[in-house]
């Protein structure tokens, strides 16, 4: 696969990534944390706001490989 087919899809699916990771942080703050005290939610939406950068960090390291030589 070549790099710029690999940024392709690696764009997509950080698009999706954040969607994705948005709806759920979402909806794990109006099922379980909606009534929380501040000193709850804001550990929460910190913790929650971060996590996302593991996994883009992962795709992007992905897009940016090098293409493999051919032999």
């Amino acid at each position: 696969m070549t790099q710029s087919t690999r940024k392709l899809i690696g764009t997509l699916l950080t698009l999706l990534l954040i969607v994705v990771y948005s709806i759920a942080a979402g909806a794990i703050y109006a099922n379980f944390l909606a009534g929380a005290a501040w000193w709850v939610l804001i550990p929460y939406f910190a913790v929650a706001g971060l996590m996302w950068f593991f996994p883009a960090a992962w795709i992007i390291r992905w897009m940016a490989r090098p293409d493999k030589p051919d032999a």
